[in-house]
């Protein structure tokens, strides 16, 4: 069968690379850029690869950099699993604020009457 002994475990190939979306529960599609001269005019050329991902823990979000480690298929696209997450994105929680939490923050231009006319007399 395999070459390797029992209780032995060849070694899997790994990625490092960034979480580029989700989809299902379980799925995640992580991309790896790389860089590669051009085979005639010998420019770097960037590159990148998607990787259809196992997420068991669902514990990535986009953006998310992440180690993949190759495995058996478990579906018909999914090759690889999340082994750990590396650096979890810079995200803010968003909160839903309303126009008077926007005004009450947000400093005005008050103008009198008297301070408007002041400016226009002295230009005439």
């Amino acid at each position: 069968m395999s070459t390797a002994t029992e209780g032995q475990r060849t070694t899997r190939k790994t990625q490092i690379g960034f979480v580029a979306s989700r989809s299902g529960d379980k799925s995640i599609k992580v991309t790896i850029a790389y860089k590669t001269p051009h085979p005639l005019y010998h420019k770097v050329v960037n590159r990148q690869t998607a990787l259809h991902v196992h997420d068991e823990k669902n514990e990535t979000k986009v953006g998310d950099k992440v180690e993949v480690m190759e495995t058996r298929p478990i579906s018909r696209l999914k090759r690889w699993r999340v082994v750990k997450v590396l650096q979890k994105a810079v995200t803010a929680d968003g909160a839903a604020i309303t126009e008077t939490d926007v005004a009450a923050a947000v400093p005005t231009k008050t103008t009198k009457s008297s301070d408007a006319a002041a400016p226009a007399a002295s230009k005439a």
